[in-house]
């Protein structure tokens, strides 16, 4: 039996199939999400890179960002619940969730059993968020996929004070005409969204296992100091970003059954 599990976020969309809540059929990813062509196209992809069909899916539950636009699925669940169950899909005896996504973070909390037990969410400000390095990437002209790979060749991590998005712009701008090596700036970026985000962390309360969630967790440099900060280890798994998608296939399994 098929389910499918689609995560309509900010910026990206992200489908998977499960077979019997067991194993990872086939899973899509393209960029672009509510309001934009990016679910029809991640649907597209998955269809044809799995040589499946709607009709064969027992049940579609969408999560994420833009859950309440999507026609064509079964039911709809928020993306806390998804980001839990995905993640305990990789790491079983997970107990704390870091999701950075493009427009908030969230922290999770789960009990021994998988439970969500407490969450806390940062949806007001893009510093701590995939957002802020999406425009410092852009200031800088580099790829965000890149950031990672360029602050590990940094020694000194450049001091980004603001807290606001806009001014940390302007004091990147500012560092970078003053001669500021860019490894080191970039550094700095990566670590200001870990330090910012470790702090809401620290509110809910850290247990291990801890792992991150979203786009953000495929930067290495921001998990890097994510543990730095919290000191404590930074699960990953390359799955990372389709936890959402994961977890909803597993909700879909989960009403099945019942």
């Amino acid at each position: 039996m098929y389910t499918l599990g689609i995560d309509i976020g900010s910026t990206t969309s992200k489908c998977v199939i499960l077979q019997d809540g067991e194993k990872l059929v086939a899973k899509s990813l393209q960029l672009g999400g509510l309001g934009t062509e990016g679910p029809a196209d991640a649907l597209t992809q998955l269809w044809h890179d799995s040589g499946l069909h709607r009709e064969e899916m027992a049940r579609v539950i969408v999560t994420g960002y833009g859950r309440n636009k999507f026609e064509g699925a079964d039911g709809e669940v928020s993306e806390l619940t998804c980001h839990a169950l995905g993640g305990r899909f990789v790491f079983p005896d997970l107990r704390t969730v870091i999701d950075i996504g493009g427009q908030d973070a969230k922290i999770i909390s789960l009990t021994p059993d998988g439970r969500m037990s407490n969450f806390i969410m940062n949806d007001k400000c893009a510093a701590g968020t995939g957002r802020f390095l999406e425009v410092m990437a852009n200031i800088l002209r580099l790829d965000i996929d890149d950031l990672g790979a360029i602050a590990a060749q940094s020694d000194t991590p450049a001091a980004i004070s603001s807290t606001c998005t806009v001014f940390a712009e302007s004091e990147v701008i500012s560092q970078l005409a003053n001669g500021t090596k860019r490894p080191d700036l970039v550094a700095g970026i990566c670590q200001s969204v870990a330090t910012r985000v470790a702090s809401l962390a620290r509110r809910a309360g850290i247990v291990e296992r801890v792992c991150m969630s979203g786009g953000v967790a495929r930067n290495e440099a921001v998990r890097h100091y994510m543990a730095q900060a919290l000191d404590t280890e930074i699960s990953y798994d390359p799955l990372a970003q389709y936890f959402g998608a994961i977890g909803a296939a597993l909700y879909a399994r989960k009403q099945i059954k019942k």
